[in-house]
């Protein structure tokens, strides 16, 4: 059996997917550790919409592509590599992003990640009733040996890739995680340093 600690650090973002299918038992697994998450009050306000329909994936990927084109493309192009990640690697992660928004909807299976919200308006705590469910998600895919990753893009036209997804009123959706057996191999996730981002005690003070 993998050690939790060895899949939480080497549970990178797969954005290279092959299109062979994925076992619905499999499927099955991930969508039971993501309800096995914590949610506010116990509420399991979340909605988890599995999709496999190509001609459904094919609607959202305009819109993911859209967004690419317009916002996160000319980001990662102007923008300097982030905390722990060299110009080399961040370009590679680059090219994997472009990658994945050319062939999003060739991923063998998306997992939706919703909220039913009724009425309410979301707020600065609704995710935490819904993404430690899509983190279960990522680690069980990683356990699995299935690759993945967490992306938010549609969201830069929500309306539009929510009438695409075919989302009721009330729900909206959070991430999608589009999971198949990775291309690439699993490795060790480019972070910071511990003692760049942990205080000790007071704001500014280091960490020992």
């Amino acid at each position: 059996m993998q050690d939790v600690f060895d899949i939480i650090h080497t549970t990178r973002a797969m954005r290279r997917l092959k299109p062979d299918p994925v076992p619905d038992d499999l499927v099955r697994k991930i969508l039971e550790a993501g309800v096995a998450a914590a949610n506010g009050g116990n509420y399991q306000r979340w909605r988890f919409l599995v999709i496999k329909d190509t001609a459904v994936k094919k609607a959202v990927q305009v819109w993911y592509k859209k967004a690419f084109d317009e916002v996160v493309g000319p980001r990662y192009a102007n923008s300097p590599p982030p905390p722990g990640v060299s110009a080399e690697k961040y370009a590679r992660q680059h090219h994997a992003v472009e990658h994945l928004t050319e062939h999003f909807h060739e991923a063998p299976v998306w997992i939706v990640a919703c909220l039913d919200e009724g009425k309410n308006t979301p707020t600065r705590t609704s995710g935490a009733s819904i993404y430690p469910a899509v983190q279960n998600m990522l680690l069980a895919a990683r356990a699995l040996g299935l690759g993945s990753t967490l992306t938010t893009r549609h969201l830069l036209y929500a309306k539009e890739a929510e009438a695409a997804l075919g989302l009721p009123e009330g729900v909206h959706s959070y991430a999608i995680l589009p999971i198949g057996w990775p291309m690439g191999k699993f490795g060790p996730v480019g972070r910071t340093k511990l003692e760049d981002v942990v205080f000790n005690e007071r704001w500014g003070q280091p960490y020992a």
